[in-house]
């Protein structure tokens, strides 16, 4: 069965927004392994709570990951 978990920022999505990620990334596996994957293809789109996770030793906060480049 293949599988996808997306995380992302909690209150970042729009529930169509998850419907999208959810329709194209099935779309994709169907694409890749054939139709008889579509039926049993699972996509997780996971909230993560504001600073619940890090990268490289740091946490990541929704300000932070809305920051430009030359902040």
């Amino acid at each position: 069965m293949p599988f996808a978990n997306f995380k992302v920022p909690a209150g970042t999505l729009t529930a169509e927004q998850k419907e999208t990620i959810v329709t194209r990334t099935t779309e994709l596996y169907a694409e890749i392994y054939g139709e008889r994957a579509r039926a049993t293809t699972m996509v997780l789109v996971e909230e993560v709570p504001d600073g619940g996770w890090g990268i490289g030793g740091g946490v990541l906060t929704l300000a932070v990951l809305q920051r430009t480049p030359e902040e």
